[in-house]
């Protein structure tokens, strides 16, 4: 009877003790299961890091740089802005101009300087907006800091207490910037087709969506990612499993009959068209998307007018089939903004400032003369 009790307590002990020992043949695989994902998670991490950093800049004059071949001036941080003069000569002009380009573009293109006649009296610099062509990149560039820029380079050429500023394209961003920042500098301003950032508070929700959603899908995504996650623009812009920006690309399916036109006259500026991105595309078109469809310290339409003494200072020009930039837009805004002077242009595309007479057309408008 002991014996069978002693047996029974041996065979429960067995039992348990199986039981408690550990599965050799199912833990050790898993266990290396987990290490392998766990460093191919840390891998995968490493590569989508390294993915999405742009490279370092080119910056013009270091030794692995572009040289330097334009005139420039030193801002107040070290940074270095070249410029490009026009028209007739600073010191005996009636009229200076401020001259901002748009996206993927240089000092070189001046669009209003094309045509620009002499009898006018004008004379007008253009510059490389940071990162492009020969000004050295702003890796904290805001609305506020180019237009501060503009101030310094009109004082560091001796251009006054107050001078006017064209901008164009994306170009007209940084003016707006100028009238909410720098406004007592001014003597007047105009805008020519300029970009329209869809977050901006005081645009209705109707036209907005609608003008938004007329884009190719490529560009919505494209000004998406600018607006809500910036740090990826450059690997959107440069991966190849979805279309990038159109407008990076270079696409001809955002331009209009006119535009191909213009276009088709202006095989000159292809002698400069390797300066435009020479620092790097990040440094130029992908940080200008961030600075255009980024979040704003301020909207447009919370402008004061700047020159409340005045009318016709300000002047806001669309062309009617521009395909690049929200042209629905432009009249609600000049509505909300009753200061400011619209002119829409029928059957122009958005390079209409290049046509015959154009600039000089601009300018009158400007400057009040006939």
């Amino acid at each position: 009877m002991a014996t069978g009790v002693s047996r029974k307590a041996s065979a429960a002990s067995a039992r348990a003790h199986t039981r408690n020992k550990p599965n050799r043949k199912s833990s050790f695989p898993s266990g290396i299961l987990r290490t392998a994902l766990a460093v191919l998670f840390i891998g995968f991490l490493a590569w989508a890091y390294q993915a999405i950093q742009p490279p370092p800049p080119k910056i013009c004059g270091s030794p692995d740089g572009p040289p330097i071949t334009a005139p420039r001036i030193k801002l107040r941080d070290g940074r270095n802005l070249a410029y490009k003069e026009h028209g007739v000569p600073r010191d005996s002009a009636k009229y200076k101009i401020v001259f901002v380009h748009g996206l993927d573009s240089s000092r070189h293109d001046a669009v209003v300087a094309e045509t620009l006649s002499p009898d006018l009296g004008v004379y007008i610099v253009s510059f490389d907006r940071p990162g492009y062509g020969e000004s050295d990149p702003d890796p904290n560039l805001t609305v506020k800091s180019i237009a501060l820029d503009i101030e310094e380079l009109a004082d560091k050429l001796g251009l006054g207490s107050k001078f006017y500023i064209i901008g164009y394209s994306l170009g007209g961003q940084t003016v707006w910037g100028c009238l909410k920042y720098i406004p007592h500098r001014l003597a007047g301003a105009a805008l020519l087709n300029p970009v329209v950032n869809y977050w901006w508070s005081g645009l209705p929700a109707n036209l907005t969506n609608e003008a938004f959603y007329q884009l190719k899908p490529q560009d919505q995504w494209a000004y998406r990612v600018a607006h809500y996650a910036p740090w990826l623009t450059y690997w959107w812009n440069t991966q190849q499993w979805f279309p990038s920006s159109s407008v990076i690309a270079g696409s001809v399916d955002i331009l209009s009959r006119q535009d191909l036109e213009i276009l088709s006259k202006l095989s000159h500026k292809e002698n400069f068209v390797a300066q435009v991105r020479q620092q790097g595309e990040y440094e130029s078109v992908h940080r200008d998307l961030n600075f255009v469809f980024g979040s704003w310290e301020f909207s447009p339409l919370d402008l004061e007018n700047p020159f409340p003494n005045d009318e016709g200072l300000v002047h806001l020009w669309q062309g009617d089939e521009d395909l690049m930039v929200a042209a629905k837009l432009q009249p609600y805004i000049a509505q909300k903004l009753p200061w400011i002077h619209y002119h829409e242009v029928q059957g122009a595309g958005h390079g209409f400032p290049y046509a015959d007479g154009m600039g000089d057309i601009i300018i009158k408008s400007l400057l009040q003369v006939k």
